[in-house]
């Protein structure tokens, strides 16, 4: 026992110790209503933030401070493997920083494929629960099972959860169709609904922005090569 928390005060250990402290602290917070669930969540995929991040990494349908807790568990366990089996029985010294930032993105990396399988499974599950059935859906595929009459207003599925309906609400200009499957990407708090797009747009604006993102960091790059 003393070995395990010896191992856990060492860096890179303490990092993944000190964080799920926090979210300790934080599922605390929400199970007596001091905090809410949906800490990091916004109404929309469209900028930039933490669910919009997590979302494009397979975690969607999940509380993006589920996703994070579930991440950081799985690595914190990876870690604490490698200090034990590993690191400890290194002289590393002074190398142990930057050996420990390696091992911090090794982790990472292992384990956000991991816990997006785990979400995956879990979500199911989640989604009986109303608190669970709001922004954390953005990112959803779903399946349009009904239109009502012209007007702008649909029902759809959640795909693969026939028992889980949620209501869109389109533009005239992009109305659904029975049987199209699209992706929730803004909610609407006030109507309860979601904005959604097709599953092919949806795919294809995601590698439009990944080729944006990837041309801006290469600019970045080569402006600052330039200048020094």
């Amino acid at each position: 026992m003393n070995e395990l928390l010896h191992a856990a005060t060492q860096f890179p250990s303490i990092v993944f110790t000190f964080l799920l402290g926090l979210l300790a602290l934080y599922w605390l917070l929400v199970i007596i209503r001091l905090a809410p669930l949906e800490l990091f969540e916004r109404d929309s995929l469209k900028e930039d933030h933490l669910a919009s991040t997590l979302v494009s990494l397979g975690f969607a349908g999940v509380p993006a401070t589920l996703a994070l807790t579930v991440i950081l568990t799985i690595a914190a366990v990876l870690t604490l493997a490698i200090e034990l089996l590993v690191l400890r029985w290194l002289p590393l010294g002074l190398i142990r920083i930057p050996v420990g930032v390696v091992v911090l993105w090794a982790t990472l990396v292992v384990a956000s494929p991991m816990a997006a399988a785990l979400c995956n499974a879990l979500h199911r599950v989640l989604h009986r629960y109303r608190p669970f059935t709001r922004r954390c859906l953005l990112g959803q595929t779903v399946v349009v099972i009904e239109r009502q009459g012209e007007g702008e207003q649909a029902f759809a599925v959640i795909d693969n959860e026939p028992n889980s309906t949620v209501k869109l609400l389109s533009k005239r200009d992009a109305l659904p169709v029975q049987g199209e499957r699209r992706v929730l990407v803004k909610y609407l708090p006030d109507e309860g609904a979601y904005r959604s797009v097709t599953e092919q747009e949806y795919l294809e604006t995601r590698v439009r922005l990944n080729k944006l993102r990837l041309s801006q960091k290469h600019h970045h790059a080569s402006h600052y090569s330039a200048s020094h």
